[in-house]
């Protein structure tokens, strides 16, 4: 008889536990109840934070490079190599958490970071790039990206522009002759974002409040940013603001469309795509994912319902745990996903479910062992009739 085999694939459980850190204890659980299942550990992310700690959970090897983060400082940030593929992301390198005492930069802050990151991995030798967008600190178009790669954003004077989105203010000219060569690189971008990169939906507008911006530094951004496409435009014929995704990690998403040639992908595919999902989940029983919290976002394409999707191709049946769900009854099993086990019916209290959240983790385990996958099968101990015994 063929083994029961689980995919246990959950997101993290943001400001509680890494994506590995859920899956361990889900499969700890599970156990308890039935040691005779096969369980496959693949930790996943949506293209955001996480992205690299999938990759890294799937044998990409782990390289560690010190950047200058969102305002400046030193920070060590790493990447995911596997051949001459690489995997970044944005919020190791320039994002919200590694703002010094977590205090907002918002018209200063810069992705010339991640820029540093992306330059490191294709000068050893990386001809393709997936770069996770999400978490981001700035919001300054990508500019500081590709000042790291090697473009020159110049005043009115022929003078360097600073770092940050209210520089750009300020820029007249964009000089390309020395961006790094991009000949026969891909670079494909995972973002669930398909903001513009300006007005009412655009990146200042939607995201710059999250990064401590007030109406008017909203405002002053998005002028700012309207100054980047410009510039951008003229420089390369082409007008890349309008793009679906272009105001993604603070439009970051435009200058990877418009100066680096990228391609936007769901990212959640993306990462399914990069640990192997449709081979792991061919001739499993069940599938569990999940992640900090299941509400309408998670119907948005967050991993979730990607994962669901994915194990609905290939006829296997998933279920989600969360730290707590807010969807209303029966969007859950719309969007393909059987069943929702919230730690919030264990254990009531948000801050008692976050600090108790490994051993809830795995009663919940436990829970889906027993509700969704049924009494373990025999032996040949336990099929002997009593005649035969």
């Amino acid at each position: 008889m063929e083994p029961v085999r689980v995919v246990v694939a959950p997101d993290k459980f943001k400001g509680c536990l890494p994506a590995a850190g859920v899956a361990e204890a889900l499969a700890d659980g599970i156990r308890s109840v039935r040691p005779d299942v096969e369980l496959l550990l693949l930790p996943v992310a949506d293209g955001g934070d996480g992205t690299v700690t999938a990759a890294l959970a799937a044998g990409f090897r782990e390289v560690v490079v010190t950047i200058e983060g969102p305002t400046g400082e030193p920070v060590r940030a790493p990447y995911g190599v596997r051949g001459d593929r690489a995997v970044i992301e944005l919020a190791a390198a320039c994002g919200l958490d590694l703002l010094p005492g977590g205090r907002p930069a918002p018209l200063s802050a810069s992705t010339y970071g991640l820029g540093q990151v992306l330059r490191h991995a294709l000068e050893h030798g990386v001809h393709h790039v997936v770069l996770g967008l999400g978490g981001s600190a700035s919001t300054d178009g990508g500019a500081g990206m590709v000042q790291a790669l090697g473009a020159r954003l110049l005043d009115g004077a022929g003078l360097e522009l600073g770092r940050g989105g209210a520089a750009l203010t300020d820029l007249a000219t964009l000089d390309l002759d020395d961006l790094v060569a991009l000949e026969g690189v891909r670079v494909v971008v995972a973002s669930d974002v398909d903001h513009p990169l300006l007005g009412t939906y655009g990146a200042a507008a939607v995201f710059g409040p999250q990064k401590g911006a007030g109406p008017d530094e909203v405002r002053l951004l998005d002028d700012a940013l309207t100054r980047w496409a410009d510039v951008v435009a003229a420089a390369t014929g082409q007008d890349r603001r309008d793009l679906p995704g272009a105001g993604a990690a603070g439009g970051t998403g435009f200058a990877a469309l418009a100066l680096l040639g990228a391609s936007l992908r769901p990212g959640i595919d993306l990462v399914l795509e990069l640990v192997g999902f449709d081979a792991a989940v061919r001739g499993a029983s069940l599938v569990v994912t999940g992640e900090g919290s299941v509400d309408a976002q998670s119907l948005a394409g967050k991993a979730p319902v990607g994962v669901a999707a994915a194990a609905a191709r290939a006829g296997v049946p998933t279920v989600a745990v969360a730290g707590r769900s807010l969807l209303a009854p029966g969007l859950a099993e719309a969007a393909g996903i059987g069943a929702v086990h919230p730690l919030s019916d264990l254990e009531a209290d948000p801050a008692r479910s976050i600090a108790d959240a490994v051993p809830l983790l795995r009663r919940v385990g436990a829970r889906i062992a027993t509700q969704h996958l049924g009494p373990r099968a025999p032996g040949p101990e336990q099929a002997m009739s009593k005649e035969e015994r």
